[in-house]
């Protein structure tokens, strides 16, 4: 299955088999992927919305408007539908069923709907004869002629006490549906089913609890490095720094503040097909780190620093067969030789080479000047850094 990373938006209505859906969440969970629950009201009379917040970690979203949240949760619609990689609604009630393929939008699960950018999967589930009824057999066909997807019911012994096809299906079948659908609908291109790693953006290596070392990085060439690698088809985990800029949805993301916190995520995804190693990472850190403030009174204060991990030296060290290592220099002399040193001391297939003293490219810019240098051969790119790290990649990997 292709579910781990994935963003899955399940919908819970107002069926006696609502109480299956905190089973399905967690199956979900164990594939690794991140779950987000909408429920309509009546869903909430069979299961509490804290069970799903609980095993979800995240809020649940139930009516449009909140009193709770006024001003953000009338929007929440928009931005969950955005965020989904996958809308399951299991189980999905006649009821919900009929206002899907009419378009209604009367509560949050609905009006989510509406706004979703990825495929929806229906887990019709109810009594045999509803199931059979004249109209739920006419939704379910025009559900399927509108692009929904439709996992049939299985049959069994249902809640009335009869024997009939209506019982949501055991969430094995639900997950590996999902997981095709996924796999369908992923972008394809020269990247696809592979994993790839990006870094974005500065570590920060602490000399007290207020105090650190760093560097003015905003994570932007990193970013636009993930993203160009997930519009090629790549399965994208972004570790980044403390950023400057929003994470784009349908990334997925690990945060780290130190060198140490980095190197740590890098061993646990060393096994991507691709790694790019984007982040601003410090080359020191404080020898000792204070438990207290420094006070300035203190004065004289002398920082004694040691060697960080470095990590891409580490992946060069461990790179296996048919990985592709791409590294990142910056340089404020000598750029050209002293990226082709850090090319081959650090066992890459390819390093990004740009100066900081190039007024279009460095620190915070939106623009960027890069120098792509391989074993045999060098290419230049320059522009906006979203179409300098597609050029960059569409020159490793074609398209």
């Amino acid at each position: 299955m292709i579910l781990s990373g994935k963003r899955i938006l399940l919908g819970v209505t107002g069926g006696i088999a609502a109480y299956k859906a905190a089973y399905l969440l967690r199956e979900f969970q164990k594939a690794g992927a991140e779950v987000r629950v909408t429920m309509t009201p009546s869903a909430t009379c069979f299961i509490g919305s804290e069970t799903f917040s609980s095993l979800s970690r995240h809020e649940v979203a139930v009516e449009v408007f909140s009193d709770e949240d006024p001003g953000d949760s009338w929007t929440k619609h928009i931005h969950w539908g955005e965020w989904a990689d996958l809308f399951v609604i299991a189980p999905c009630t006649a009821n919900t069923l009929a206002k899907l393929v009419q378009g209604l939008s009367d509560n949050m699960l609905t009006s989510t709907v509406l706004a979703a950018r990825c495929p929806v999967l229906i887990c019709p589930t109810m009594d045999g004869e509803m199931y059979e009824s004249a109209s739920v057999s006419a939704n379910l066909k025009k559900a399927r002629e509108m692009g929904f997807y439709i996992e049939e019911p299985e049959t069994g012994y249902l809640a009335s006490g009869l024997e009939a096809k209506g019982r949501l299906p055991e969430p094995e079948s639900i997950l590996k549906r999902s997981s095709d659908i996924i796999k369908k609908h992923r972008i394809q291109g020269p990247l696809t089913g592979k994993k790839v790693v990006v870094t974005a953006g500065p570590t920060r290596e602490f000399i007290d609890p207020v105090r650190f070392i760093s560097n003015p990085s905003s994570g932007k060439m990193g970013v636009a490095m993930a993203e160009a690698a997930r519009a090629l088809g790549g399965d994208v985990t972004l570790l980044h720094g403390p950023l400057s800029i929003a994470i784009p949805d349908r990334i997925n993301s690990k945060a780290f503040v130190s060198a140490d916190d980095l190197f740590s995520l890098i061993q646990k995804h060393a096994d991507a097909d691709v790694i790019i190693k984007a982040a601003a990472v410090s080359d020191f850190k404080p020898a000792e780190r204070a438990d207290q403030k420094t006070k300035k009174n203190d004065a004289e204060l002398t920082l004694r620093l040691e060697k960080n991990p470095d990590s891409l030296a580490w992946l060069g060290q461990q790179k296996r067969k048919g990985q592709v290592l791409i590294g990142f220099a910056m340089e404020t002399e000598n750029l050209i030789e002293n990226a082709g040193k850090k090319l081959e001391s650090k066992n890459l297939d390819w390093i990004c080479a740009n100066s900081l003293l190039d007024h279009s490219s460095g620190f915070e810019k939106e623009t960027n000047i890069v120098h792509l240098l391989g074993s045999d051969q060098s290419h230049e790119f320059s522009g906006t850094k979203t179409e300098v790290a597609m050029n960059i990649l569409k020159k490793i990997f074609g398209e």
